[in-house]
């Protein structure tokens, strides 16, 4: 039976839609959404372009209200909010299992477009080797 995951973060433009794009390259068994409480208007143009440097795509995902998704039931619901910022999603409907995973919000990063880039990598890379452990130690193991 397929596991089915959503990730929550606010905005549902960055943290979200990147972990849903590593966990599908992953697994494609696995049924991964990503949604937010306060949607942004778009995928972040950053966070499609630092995803196609590691060879995943998720130029054509579009931002989701969690409220898509309250009457559907889901093996494992994550959230990827930095909660020394923000406050998590809190989702309602049926849940085996709530996890949280604190990633600083790379659409806050300030400066050149390098340090930019760079900020976006930094957390592509700390959701890539978290959701892999995830992934190895609950999905695999």
């Amino acid at each position: 039976m397929k596991k089915r995951i959503l990730v929550l973060c606010t905005g549902n433009s960055c943290r979200s839609q990147m972990a849903e794009g590593i966990l599908k390259s992953f697994d494609d068994e696995l049924e991964v959404f990503s949604a937010g409480t306060a949607p942004a208007f778009r995928v972040h143009p950053k966070a499609v372009a630092v995803m196609k440097e590691i060879g995943i795509d998720i130029s054509r995902n579009s931002t989701k209200n969690v409220s898509e998704f309250l009457s559907q039931p889901f093996d494992y619901v994550i959230t990827v909010c930095d909660n020394a910022r923000e406050t998590c999603p809190f989702f309602t409907g049926k849940v085996g299992r709530r996890l949280h995973m604190g990633f600083e919000d790379p659409a806050g990063a300030i400066g050149t477009e390098e340090k930019i880039l760079t900020m976006f990598r930094k957390v592509r890379d700390e959701i890539r080797e978290e959701f892999h452990d995830f992934y190895l130690a609950e999905l695999k193991g």
